[in-house]
């Protein structure tokens, strides 16, 4: 079943994890890479609050160890969103995954795959608070994108 192939998974990582806090500083970006693997699969598994707890973690190692605008910590910042998307929390989707836009549009080239990629998580979290014109809009700009990168 999926969910065996998820649970040994998650002891994987959680091995990982541990093998990673003895070995490194506590504020190193491994031990924040872990963590987001780790929620990676909580939200695999369905358990978002858990996902979003691990991600939260992870964000919270990179703020310490990594400049702000780094791209990982937009990544993390995405990760946030999409949990809270999945928890039905839209403000703080949108919050998160606002954050995770402007830091990219910061350290990253305007048409990179990425920036899409946020606009696309935007688009799907109106979709999901039902108000379709901000979503076409958000789609649309992560389209656009995509047509230049081609």
């Amino acid at each position: 079943s999926d969910m065996g192939d998820y649970s040994k998974a998650l002891s994987s990582l959680e091995q990982a994890l541990k093998i990673r806090e003895h070995s490194l500083p506590p504020n190193h970006p491994n031990v924040a890479s872990s963590y987001n693997n780790i929620g990676a699969a909580y939200s695999a598994m369905g358990d978002h609050p858990k996902a979003l707890t691990s991600h939260q973690q992870a964000l919270k190692i990179q703020l310490q160890s990594l400049p702000p605008n780094h791209p990982d910590v937009a990544s993390s910042h995405d990760h946030i969103g999409i949990a809270y998307c999945n928890m039905g929390n839209y403000p703080k989707a949108l919050s998160s995954l606002e954050q995770a836009l402007k830091i990219k549009l910061q350290s990253l080239p305007p048409n990179h795959p990425s920036v899409a990629g946020s606009y696309n998580n935007i688009g799907a979290t109106y979709s999901d608070m039902g108000d379709y014109p901000k979503a076409l809009s958000s789609h649309e700009q992560a389209l656009k994108i995509q047509l230049q990168s081609l």
